[in-house]
C-alpha cells in the first residue's frame, strides 16, 4: 500500500493536543482591528482548540497525527 499523503498547509497551520483535540490560531485577527473591541482582541490572543465538527475535516488531512 502506499503511503497517505499529509495535506502540507494543515500540518502548517494546525497541531494535535496529547488528548487528539486540534489546536489552530484564532480567526478574525488579520485585519479590521479598529472595529474590534478591546475585549475582543484581549481574547482572542494565541491559539484555540477547534469545535468537534471542524476538527473532523482537519483530522481527515492529517492521517498520521
Amino acid at each position: 500500500m502506499p503511503k497517505m499523503k499529509t495535506k502540507s498547509g494543515v500540518k502548517k497551520r494546525f497541531k494535535l493536543t496529547s488528548k487528539g483535540k486540534v489546536r489552530g490560531g484564532q480567526a478574525g485577527k488579520q485585519h479590521g482591528m479598529m472595529k474590534r473591541s478591546k475585549k475582543f482582541i484581549r481574547n482572542a490572543r494565541g491559539t484555540t482548540l477547534l469545535a468537534d465538527c471542524d476538527a473532523r475535516i482537519i483530522k481527515k488531512f492529517m492521517p498520521y497525527g
